[in-house]
């Protein structure tokens, strides 16, 4: 198997890239174009948010906003903001019907997360160490924080406007308290879990925190600061996670593996997915679930995760994401957005 199998690299583009080499057939995409692109400036030590890139970059500009390669989407209120390659981000105000791209993006790299606390207030993470921030709906961001150029981030969640945690590559780690104006490195992972790449960050019951991750192993905190290692009965990557109304938690990752915990990680079943194609992203639509990954697969659970339904899609796009739109999945992919179903 290809070496991609073992970890998803540097992003999800870049094994999509090498999916689409070793399986003939899938439309190919520009996945991988953007690692290539250049950083706004050398790395910079923690300190105060550093607003202006050294190189003046603003975000490539694209002709068909709908068509840019996007990694991840989420709702600001009525609006729907996704981001992706080349400093990326779309806003569409009307349920995904029309793109267009934000004012002012001050970066090229790879974005790769994003997360809206409300209407106004957002932040998104990508390659070089980047952290960016919005304070109007996605229209105009900043750069809050650089990791340096060797970094990449895969995932951002804030628990309020003070209290953040941005993960990725490598166990790359850090924290916030005072929203966004410092940050300190925190160790994710001990020992042998110490550089384990760390995927998407998702909220559990009980106030817990959850971080998907590499080699069978998703990660538990009490505080968003010290993490327990939980170990998996797959020993595959896992890409994303969820919370279920009934207290469950569901992860999902390489090779259609999806796994469900009625007891906060303490057992795990595996749930048949109906597919073998990596999974990449989940939503939670009232009771209804919807799971997507590469080549087309779109799965959908009316039991809350007891089991699946598996459907390729014809386009066999490499489907990044998913966020409500009017009640039905609206797909983004590396060929930019894809139709809203049911």
């Amino acid at each position: 198997m290809s070496r991609w199998a073992r970890t998803k690299r540097q992003t999800i583009a870049t094994v999509a890239a090498c999916l689409l080499a070793a399986s003939p057939g899938v439309s190919g995409t520009s996945a991988g174009a953007a690692d290539k692109a250049p950083p706004d400036a050398p790395a910079g030590a923690r300190n105060g948010p550093n607003t202006a890139g050294a190189s003046g970059l603003r975000a490539q500009k694209v002709a068909h906003p709908e068509r840019a390669p996007l990694m991840a989407a989420t709702r600001a209120g009525s609006r729907i903001v996704a981001v992706g390659d080349f400093g990326t981000v779309l806003l569409s105000d009307d349920e995904g019907a029309s793109w267009r791209q934000a004012t002012d993006v001050p970066t090229r790299v790879t974005l790769t997360a994003v997360q809206f606390l409300d209407a106004k207030q957002g932040w998104a993470v990508g390659h070089g160490g980047l952290v960016l921030a919005s304070a109007d709906g996605g229209e105009h961001w900043r750069i809050a924080h650089r990791a340096g150029t060797g970094t990449s981030f895969f995932s951002v969640r804030f628990a309020d406007a003070e209290h953040g945690l941005v993960v990725g590559a490598f166990g790359a780690a850090i924290a916030t308290d005072d929203g966004g104006k410092t940050w300190d490195e925190i160790a994710v992972g001990q020992g042998e879990f110490s550089d384990r790449h760390l995927y998407q960050i998702f909220s559990g019951p009980h106030g817990t925190t959850w971080i998907a991750a590499e080699s069978g192993v998703v990660y538990r905190s009490t505080d968003a600061r010290a993490f327990a290692a939980v170990s998996l009965p797959y020993r595959g990557s896992i890409w994303g996670g969820m919370a279920l109304p009934d207290g469950a938690i569901l992860v999902w990752g390489m090779g259609g593996h999806v796994l469900r915990s009625p007891d906060s990680g303490a057992s795990w079943r595996e749930i048949p997915s109906g597919t073998e194609n990596p999974l990449t992203a989940g939503l939670l639509l009232g009771k209804r679930i919807v799971l997507v990954g590469l080549g087309g697969a779109v799965l959908t659970s009316d039991d809350l995760g007891a089991s699946f339904r598996a459907e390729i899609r014809p386009d066999r796009l490499s489907y990044t994401a998913a966020v409500d739109a009017r009640g039905a999945p609206l797909l983004t992919s590396l060929s930019g957005v894809a139709t809203s179903r049911q």
